[in-house]
């Protein structure tokens, strides 16, 4: 079941009495009330985050194979107890809800970064959100040495949320809209609309001129994460898994006595390699106290698990949130002299034609030096 270093604590768990989320009762178990730990059931994550789509309709749209097979790593994160994702996809969904924007928003990370913290890219991005230095210093994301802000959570998501706020205001609250802006850039994606003779409140997005094919696949990619979680084969098991304890992450500032990840665990009682995963912008060096960490919050425990049909089934729980596996960051290749779409394709062994789609590049594009190309979708 959870097992999360991060909660030196032992809660009474069970299965839940039905498989449909919305016929689950949620009861708070007093074990976690007395750690002084807020947790909260994955199921209550997920309610929440469908509640506030912009399309939660799934009808009729039934996941394609493609990206059944390119996603299907994405809900057994959330299910896996030994994963860190399902209590950062709470910190981020309880953002973005916060701001007023449609979850759509908390799948980016699944697309960018796998929800990993860590994860980088050779090209330069870095982070849940996959900032370049450039784009995280323009958002306030401090990055100097000795401190990468983009390996933030805190910093990272708050910087996210506030840009893709500007983004879905300056469209209109098309969500789609926004996400492509945020994957291409909302210039480009303004000029395409003026190209393409339409404006934010009439788009269309599939008949906008002049993107990527990243740029468009990025909706489809989002509304289809959204739609395997309600259309997975094992729905019912799946719902199970996630309804378990999860603890609930907040931004907090440096405690007395606390000058670095270690010192802070230990004044916790927690679990010091689970903090570093969580926060990876502090894991090799000391605390800063102008930046937040992201960690388990105090106080009363949230309700957290079904009731019981039969209490017999309980069981002792330990949370310990266990090292994620690390995810491969998509490929991509900065253009240097000498470089031709051709070479590039050949020395990594994809299609000239692919190439020139995924970098929005037509038959006439020069390539020029420091560009950096995508190599994957």
């Amino acid at each position: 079941m959870i097992r999360a270093g991060l909660l030196a604590v032992a809660l009474t768990a069970a299965a839940p009495a039905m498989a449909q989320a919305d016929a689950i009762p949620i009861a708070q178990t007093a074990p976690a009330a007395e750690a002084g730990l807020a947790t909260r059931s994955g199921l209550d994550i997920y309610r929440r985050f469908r509640e506030h789509l912009a399309d939660p309709n799934c009808e009729g749209d039934a996941v394609s194979a493609r990206w059944r097979q390119h996603f299907a790593s994405a809900p057994k994160k959330l299910s896996n107890p030994d994963s860190d994702v399902l209590p950062l996809f709470g910190y981020v969904v309880d953002a973005l809800i916060e701001a007023d924007l449609p979850t759509e928003f908390a799948l980016i990370p699944f697309v960018e970064s796998g929800y990993q913290p860590g994860a980088r890219s050779a090209s330069g991005p870095a982070g849940l959100w996959q900032f370049i230095a450039v784009t995280a210093r323009n958002h306030q994301v401090p990055v100097r040495a000795g401190y990468d802000g983009r390996l933030s959570p805190v910093d990272s998501t708050r910087a996210a949320v506030r840009y893709l706020k500007t983004l879905h205001g300056m469209f209109a609250g098309d969500w789609r809209l926004a996400v492509m802006a945020y994957n291409a850039g909302e210039y480009r994606l303004l000029q395409s609309l003026r190209r393409s003779g339409q404006n934010a409140r009439n788009a269309r997005p599939a008949e906008l001129a002049g993107l990527s094919g990243i740029t468009y696949a990025y909706v489809r990619k989002l509304h289809a994460l959204s739609c395997l979680m309600e259309q997975a084969d094992d729905r019912a098991e799946w719902l199970r898994a996630i309804d378990r304890p999860v603890p609930i992450l907040a931004a907090q500032t440096w405690p007395d006595g606390a000058n670095s990840l270690d010192a802070w665990a230990k004044l916790r009682a927690l679990d010091a390699d689970a903090l570093k995963r969580l926060n990876p912008a502090f894991a090799q060096g000391r605390g800063d106290r102008e930046r937040r960490v992201l960690a388990p919050a105090s106080g009363g425990a949230q309700p957290v698990l079904a009731e019981l049909g039969d209490a017999s089934a309980a069981a002792a729980m330990p949370i310990l949130i266990a090292p994620a596996t690390e995810k491969t960051a998509p490929r991509t290749h900065t253009v240097v002299r000498g470089d031709s779409l051709s070479k590039i394709a050949r020395k990594y062994d994809v299609g000239v034609d692919d190439l020139r789609k995924r970098n929005g590049l037509d038959a006439k594009s020069a390539i020029k030096p420091g560009m950096v190309l995508k190599l994957d979708e």
